[in-house]
């Protein structure tokens, strides 16, 4: 479960930045082409915030999907899983957006 290191990595950088301030609730975006399960890192926060600043913090995830464009067709189009096919039948696509995490906000005292 790849998705506990992850989650590792996103509470140490809340910690981090914290400095040592109480961390109350991260928001997290991540693009559906990431591969995680929204349910398996939500679970994993809590286990990886146990004993730090964001002990009892609340995690909100901002599940946004891809984006790609056609190469044949040229036409953009939104990818909810990692399956990039466009509606044109041609599978030579750019993924342009999805691929991408980041942490967008946290609330601290």
């Amino acid at each position: 479960m790849h998705e506990m290191a992850i989650t590792q990595s996103v509470v140490d950088a809340v910690c981090d930045h914290a400095a040592g301030r109480r961390v109350h609730s991260v928001r997290v975006e991540v693009g559906a082409l990431c591969a995680i399960v929204p349910d398996a890192m939500l679970f994993c926060f809590d286990l990886a915030a146990e004993g730090t600043v964001a002990d009892g913090a609340r995690l909100d995830l901002d599940v946004r999907p891809g984006l790609a464009q056609c190469r044949t067709c040229g036409a953009e189009f939104a990818l909810s899983d990692v399956i990039l096919l466009c509606s044109c039948g041609s599978a030579d696509v750019e993924v342009l957006t999805g691929r991408d995490m980041r942490i967008l906000s946290m609330e601290v005292s």
